[in-house]
């Protein structure tokens, strides 16, 4: 699975019209192929920053939304409401059986998800990697 947070900083005059645009962009791409979910939140300390989550079956779906007219759409649209950078990161959840180690790429960008025995579920924890 493929995880993607991405921050929007919004210019506040344009705040009505980047609700409408990030609605519309939604809504397409959760009709997509490999979506898992695909939502924005504004932010609880600033009301002019939104935050994208988004979960992606593969990264072939993810790389398929990328080609979509409503990602073109949208990436047109974006720079008349956008106040400053977009920060975007990308995250590979993967299963692993080594309960020892933690065995993620140099990038650090791997969420890990164990299995273990019921004895030992009681004191595992998934470990985070970023």
């Amino acid at each position: 699975m493929i995880i993607v947070h991405g921050l929007f900083p919004i210019i506040p005059d344009q705040r009505q019209e980047a609700l409408d645009l990030m609605y519309e962009m939604a809504t397409a791409t959760k009709a997509e192929s490999g979506c898992v979910s695909y939502e924005f939140y504004v932010a609880q300390t600033d009301p002019n920053q939104f935050l994208l989550f988004q979960e992606w079956e593969s990264v072939d779906a993810l790389q398929g939304h990328f080609e979509t007219v409503h990602m073109e759409q949208f990436l047109e649209k974006l720079p008349s409401i956008i106040a400053g950078d977009i920060v975007t990161r990308r995250y590979e959840v993967r299963a692993s059986d080594d309960m020892d180690g933690a065995d993620y790429e140099d990038d650090h960008t791997e969420v890990e998800s164990r299995e273990a025995s019921p004895k030992a579920a009681a004191s595992s924890q998934p470990k985070i990697i970023h």
